[in-house]
C-alpha cells in the first residue's frame, strides 16, 4: 500500500515557508527552491484567502497536480513562453474578454521583478505560479466561455466535458510546445461566424474611439422622395457604418433611390420591416448607441465560445432570436427558412437534442400549458370552441367522449382526466408534418396552417414549438437517399390523409440556439432584438469576477 503523506497545517506551512525563504534569500542552498515551491503550492491549495500581488488562485487543484508531477520545479523556464502568454492575454480583448481576468496587471509587475538581476527565489516562484494560473484561466474561457449558461438557463444541455484526469499533462505540453500563442488561438472557436464577430467588434470599437457614430434627429417618418434636412444626417449615419455606398448624391437633402436602397438593406440586417421608410422602429435602430452595439457583439462572442466548438458536420439549427431555421450538411447551409418561435411568456427553450422521426398528417394533442391558458378558458366562455377547433375528447381508454358530457365550468388543467386531440387535416395545428426530437419541453419543429405569420418581421407568436416555412422541403432533405421516400412519395403520403410515422435512417442533431448578432455567409453583420431579455443577463455575467463553474462541462 502506498504511504499517504499527511497534509501539513496552514500555520506549519507558513512558518516553514518563512524559514526556507530566509535561507534562499541569503543564497545558502539553491536546492531549497523546490521546497520553497512545494510550501507555496500547499499554501495556494489550503489557504482560501491566499493571493500574490492581490491575485487570488482559482485553479488550486490543477496547480498542485502540475507542480507535484514536476517534483516542484518551476514551469516557465523559457522566456519565449511567458512572453507568448502575455501576448495572448493582451489579445484576449479582441475576443471580447477582459485581460485582467487573466491577471495581466499582476503578471506585468511579477515578471518585471523576476527578470531583475538580483531576483530572489520567492519572486521567481511567485511569477511562475501567476503565469500558470493565468494560462489555465485563459484556456478555460476561450474553450468554454466565461459565463456558465446553465446558471442563466436551467434547460441548457449543450454539455462539453473537461477531461480533468490529464489536464496537468496538457498544460505542461502546451507550455513546452514552443508555440503557446498559436495553441491558445486554436483553442478558440474556429468557426467563420466567430471570426466575423471578432472583426465586427474591432470595427465598432474603432468607430466608438473615433466618435464616428452620428445620429438622426427625431421627426416625422421619412418617405422615399422626400426632401428634409434630416436626410443629410441619415446619409452621414449610414456612411459611417458602411451601409451607404460612397456615391455622391445629386441633392443631399433628397431621400433618393440610392439612399432608400441603403435603408432597406439596413432594415433587413436589423430584422425590421423592409419598406424603405424611416419611421419609429428604423430611427430607433439607427440611433442605438455604439456602446449598445458593442455589448451585443460581446454577448454573442460569448455564445460562440459556448456553442461553436466541435459541431457535427450535419445538423438542423434554429436561431430563435433570428426567427430562422437552417439545415447544414457537411458544414454547409443547404436549406433555410423563416420560423415562428415562442412568445415572450411562452419562450422557446434553448437546448439540443436529436431528431429521430417525422410524422406526416399528424394529430395534435393539446399540451397542458395550452389546455390551461387557452382551450379551457375559451370552452368555458363558448361551448362550441372544441367543435370549431375540431378537437375530440379522449378518455384514458382511448374512447371518444361527447363534449356535452363534461362539466366545463369546473374543469381545470390539473384535474382534467381527458386528452384533447385534433384529427389530421388542413386545419390541424401541426399542419402536414412535424419533426420529432425527444426533449422534456414537448417542443418540436412543425408545419402550420397559419401561413400569414411568416410575413411578419418579428415572429414570436407560438406557444413554444417552432413553426417552419416550407417544411416539406426540409422533410425531403432529411429523407434524401432513404429507400422509398423521394419527394413524390412524400406528396403521396400527404395526400392520403393518413397519419404516417417515418423513422430517419440517419438521426440528425438539432440545436435550438439564440443569436442576437451574427455574421452571415456574405460577411454582413446581422442584428436582432433580444426578444427574451437574455443579452443583459449574459452581459452582466461577463462583467463579473473570474470563477470556475461548479460543475465541469
Amino acid at each position: 500500500m502506498r504511504e499517504t503523506r499527511p497534509r501539513a497545517s496552514l500555520p506549519v506551512i507558513v512558518i516553514t515557508l518563512t524559514l526556507l525563504l530566509g535561507h534562499a534569500a541569503r543564497g545558502e542552498d539553491p536546492a531549497l527552491e523546490s521546497e520553497i515551491l512545494r510550501a507555496r503550492v500547499e499554501q495556494i491549495r489550503d489557504d482560501p484567502s491566499f493571493s500574490i500581488l492581490g491575485a487570488e488562485f482559482a485553479a488550486k487543484r490543477l496547480i498542485a497536480d502540475l507542480y507535484a508531477r514536476r517534483g516542484f520545479t518551476r514551469v516557465w523556464t523559457a522566456p519565449s513562453s511567458s512572453d507568448a502568454l502575455l501576448r495572448a492575454i493582451r489579445d484576449s480583448a479582441a475576443d471580447g474578454l477582459d485581460p485582467e481576468d487573466y491577471l495581466l496587471g499582476a503578471l506585468v509587475t511579477a515578471q518585471r521583478a523576476a527578470q531583475a538581476p538580483a531576483a530572489s527565489a520567492q519572486v521567481q516562484i511567485d511569477c511562475d505560479l501567476l503565469l500558470t494560473e493565468a494560462l489555465i484561466r485563459l484556456l478555460y474561457h476561450v474553450s468554454f466561455g466565461k459565463v456558465d449558461p446553465k446558471s442563466l438557463d436551467p434547460s441548457w444541455n449543450f454539455t462539453r466535458r473537461i477531461h480533468e484526469s490529464d489536464s496537468a499533462a496538457r498544460v505542461q505540453q502546451l507550455i513546452d510546445s514552443g508555440e503557446l500563442y498559436a495553441r491558445i488561438e486554436l483553442a478558440k472557436p474556429q468557426h467563420a461566424m466567430y471570426r466575423g464577430l471578432k472583426a465586427e467588434l474591432a470595427r465598432h470599437r474603432a468607430l466608438a474611439q473615433a466618435g464616428a457614430w452620428p445620429t438622426v434627429s427625431a421627426g416625422p417618418t421619412l418617405e422615399p422622395g422626400a426632401s428634409d434636412p434630416r436626410v443629410r444626417e441619415l446619409r452621414s449615419r449610414l456612411a459611417a457604418t458602411g451601409d451607404l455606398a460612397a456615391i455622391p448624391p445629386i441633392d443631399e437633402l433628397v431621400y433618393d433611390e440610392v439612399l432608400v436602397a441603403s435603408v432597406e438593406a439596413f432594415q433587413a440586417r436589423h430584422g425590421l420591416d423592409v419598406d424603405g421608410r424611416v419611421g419609429r422602429a428604423t430611427l430607433e435602430a439607427l440611433n442605438a448607441p455604439v456602446g449598445e452595439r458593442i455589448e451585443k457583439i460581446l454577448v454573442n462572442l460569448e455564445r460562440g465560445r459556448w456553442l461553436l466548438h466541435e459541431l457535427d458536420p450535419t445538423f438542423v439549427v434554429v436561431n430563435v432570436a433570428g426567427f430562422q431555421v437552417y439545415y447544414l450538411r457537411d458544414r454547409e447551409v443547404v436549406w433555410s427558412a423563416r420560423a415562428v418561435v415562442g412568445q415572450q411568456y411562452r419562450a422557446t427553450p434553448i437546448f439540443r437534442s436529436t431528431m429521430t422521426y417525422l410524422v406526416f398528417n399528424p394529430t395534435w394533442t393539446v399540451p397542458p400549458g395550452i389546455l390551461e391558458h387557452d382551450i379551457l378558458p375559451e370552452q368555458r366562455r363558448d361551448r362550441s370552441t372544441l367543435a370549431r377547433k375540431q378537437l375530440e375528447v379522449i378518455d384514458a381508454s382511448g374512447r371518444t367522449v361527447p363534449a356535452s358530457a363534461i362539466d366545463w365550468s369546473s374543469a381545470t388543467a390539473r384535474s382534467f382526466p381527458y386528452l384533447l386531440r385534433q384529427r389530421p387535416g388542413p386545419e390541424n395545428a401541426m399542419g402536414r408534418v412535424k419533426f420529432m426530437f425527444p426533449n422534456a419541453h414537448s417542443v418540436y419543429l412543425r408545419d402550420t396552417p397559419s401561413r400569414d405569420l411568416f410575413e411578419r418581421s418579428r415572429r414570436a407568436a407560438s406557444s413554444g414549438c417552432i413553426r417552419i416555412e416550407n417544411p416539406l422541403e426540409l422533410a425531403a432533405l432529411l429523407l434524401e437517399g432513404q429507400s422509398g421516400w423521394d419527394r413524390a412519395a412524400i406528396e403521396r403520403a400527404i395526400e392520403s390523409g393518413a397519419t404516417r410515422t417515418v423513422t430517419l435512417a440517419r438521426p440528425v442533431p438539432v440545436l435550438l440556439a439564440y443569436w442576437t448578432a451574427w455574421v452571415d455567409r456574405n460577411g454582413v453583420l446581422q442584428l436582432r432584438p433580444d426578444i427574451y431579455g437574455s443579452d443583459a443577463k449574459v452581459a452582466k455575467a461577463l462583467r463579473a469576477e473570474f470563477r470556475f463553474r461548479r460543475r465541469t462541462r
